[in-house]
């Protein structure tokens, strides 16, 4: 049995009602309890499509589990309970119905009704219930992701400046000269009439010139020429990120329209 001393700890977490056997019948609603002994008597168990449903369960067979709470009761006889209104009291017509449906022993004589104070798990004045556990306000809060980019600088390779020797064949013109024998015939004049009458009337005589040419000569010397050095420059270009992102949706199901933000 739920005491008053548990109503703390089930008021602050984000309990869950349980059967006996471990199946969930959903989170924790309301807490009901009795004015005039002030123990816990009901506990209301948000269930259906996001907690839009909420049953009554009687605390008088129930036990604490951390921060939830387990009844001796299947799920379809909770979801079938007598459907009763939020309003923080329970009319002695609406109990004894409660009673009856789970076979109870109670207050069914009509004499007189029983108020009950309601404890929020949130300790607030609540009208919604989040099916992942905390009650809530009137209102939703829808939250989206948000795409953030940036930029990191990491390294993507590198560069060396290495020198070596590589060989080509360079041609080059270059004029040369060279000597050669041409032979010059003059007839016997009075100008040289005296040098050829000279020497012998008959005799033989060699005489020799000497040649020369030009050749080509080949001198090779190393010169600087440049300098190359490494350097760095930043080129900026556009890329395109793609990432999927996530965002709460918020519809209205009821008997007054469908509506989506």
């Amino acid at each position: 049995m739920i005491t008053q001393e548990n109503l703390n700890d089930l008021a602050a977490g984000r309990g869950n009602v349980y059967t006996d056997d471990g199946g969930k019948l959903g989170s924790i609603g309301q807490l009901y309890v009795d004015d005039e002994t002030g123990q816990p008597s009901w506990v209301s168990v948000n269930t259906g499509l996001f907690g839009t449903s909420e049953s009554f369960v009687p605390l008088q067979a129930a036990s604490v589990d951390g921060n939830d709470v387990r009844v001796p009761y299947s799920k379809d006889l909770v979801k079938d309970a007598p459907k009763v209104e939020k309003d923080g009291h329970l009319s002695p017509e609406e109990e004894d119905r409660l009673y009856r449906h789970y076979s109870l022993n109670g207050s069914s004589d009509g004499t007189r009704g029983v108020d009950y104070d309601t404890t929020r798990t949130t300790g607030r004045d609540a009208v919604g219930h989040d099916t992942s556990g905390p009650t809530t306000d009137e209102a939703m809060t829808r939250s989206e992701e948000q795409l953030r980019v940036g930029t990191e600088s990491r390294e993507a390779g590198r560069v060396r400046l290495r020198k070596f020797v590589v060989s080509e064949n360079v041609s080059q013109t270059v004029p040369v000269s060279r000597e050669e024998v041409r032979l010059e015939r003059e007839p016997i004049t009075d100008a040289n009439r005296g040098a050829a009458m000279a020497g012998p009337a008959i005799s033989e005589e060699e005489h020799e010139v000497v040649l020369h040419e030009e050749r080509p000569v080949v001198e090779k010397e190393a010169v600087p020429v440049e300098r190359v050095r490494l350097d760095k420059e930043t080129v900026t270009e556009q890329h395109t990120v793609n990432e999927e992102v996530r965002k709460e949706q918020i519809e209205a199901d009821g008997d007054h329209g469908r509506g989506r933000h």
